[in-house]
């Protein structure tokens, strides 16, 4: 009698806890638990550091990338009429208050109109001031209020390590203001850009960048800029994980001249070059001199060009091999050497001519307008 009764009171506790049970996870009840996760203290649960972090640093920095549509002129077949018609889009961000834009040089090239929107959904058109094909950036200007203008905080590139968080913001495929996170996968990536020259330095990133990301920010968790997402390794033109962006220290070495220049300034030797093709026909390793401009760097340091003899027998002049230690390989390699340094810089140039060593000390010069 006594372990019936036991058996009978253990029973109706189960029966207690499993209609306890039902009822918290009931989302049936306005009441249940399901229908509070809005609740500030469950919300403390259910948020991992790591997201929270997503979050700030997307709600804080969305508001600065813009949406760049690239418009062009075209001529309707049998009509004749002008018409303009979409070419491309892609993403930018807001580079200071003075409405400022920062792209990606392939997203705006050969447009005849850009337009800006904001995450406010308002346009401007904008207008080039300048661009570095070669490094792939581009700088627009939009005529805008101040206070829908919010640049980003610049962020460090050299202070980037394999395995940190990075976050980006675009509007791949026009799916407008999209977050992806990941991690710097390398750095140091060599990418070629529309000019076929090469970026150096580049960085190498797991987060998401589809066609459409093309001008975005990428960003640290703390939500400050360290590179311009430009570009995608897949086979199928879709995001395979390998994305690369531009440092954003070298963006911010470029904008200053855009801004006085509308180009890349890059300082010179004053001389022709052989073709990489002639150069690799003549087995030669460096870049050849084909000749020296009258009272440039290279003339004025004694360097020299190919020769005839008087047999009509050509011959190689001096062949550069290297500026201040680092070695030149080709044209693309010695044009990337040239850009570490500006007018006024004295380099030291080594080259090999008639099979000796040559060094020459070298003021670089401005190029001609």
């Amino acid at each position: 009698m006594i372990l019936l009764k036991y058996l009978a009171a253990v029973i109706a506790t189960l029966a207690v806890i499993v209609g306890l049970y039902s009822f918290a996870t009931s989302d049936g009840d306005s009441n249940g638990p399901m229908n509070l996760v809005a609740d500030a203290e469950l919300e403390k649960v259910f948020y991992t550091d790591d997201e929270k972090n997503n979050i700030a640093v997307f709600e804080n920095a969305s508001p600065s990338v813009v949406f760049v549509t690239n418009t062009q002129l075209r001529r309707q077949r049998f009509s004749l009429n002008v018409m303009e018609i979409p070419r491309g889009s892609g993403t930018g961000f807001i580079w200071d208050d003075s409405g400022l834009i920062v792209t990606n040089f392939h997203v705006v090239y050969g447009a005849n109109r850009i337009t800006i929107t904001l995450q406010s959904n308002k346009s401007y058109q904008a207008e080039v001031v300048g661009t570095a094909p070669e490094k792939d950036i581009a700088l627009l200007k939009i005529d805008a209020p101040e206070e829908e203008l919010k640049p980003l905080p610049l962020g460090d590139s050299a202070s980037l390590a394999v395995g940190r968080k990075v976050l980006a913001i675009g509007n791949p495929f026009a799916l407008d203001t999209t977050l992806t996170v990941g991690v710097v996968s390398a750095l140091g990536r060599e990418i070629k850009s529309i000019t076929n020259r090469t970026i150096k330095n580049v960085i190498q990133t797991d987060a998401a960048i589809n066609p459409g990301n093309s001008g975005g920010p990428l960003l640290d968790s703390h939500g400050r800029l360290v590179g311009v997402n430009t570009a995608i390794y897949s086979p199928s033109g879709a995001s395979a994980g390998i994305g690369f962006a531009i440092p954003v220290n070298t963006v911010a070495k470029i904008v200053p001249q855009l801004i006085e220049h509308g180009k890349l300034i890059r300082p010179v030797l004053g001389i022709e070059t052989l073709t990489d093709y002639w150069t690799r026909r003549l087995r030669v390793k460096g870049v050849a001199i084909l000749s020296v401009r009258e009272g440039m760097p290279a003339d004025l340091a004694g360097m020299v060009g190919v020769r005839e003899d008087r047999r009509g027998n050509i011959h190689l002049g001096d062949v550069i091999i290297a500026i201040n230690g680092e070695g030149v390989t080709n044209e693309d390699s010695l044009l990337t050497q040239l850009e570490q340094y500006k007018p006024g810089d004295v380099v030291e140039v080594t080259t090999l001519k008639d099979e000796e060593i040559h060094n020459y000390d070298v003021t670089l010069a401005a190029p001609e307008e």
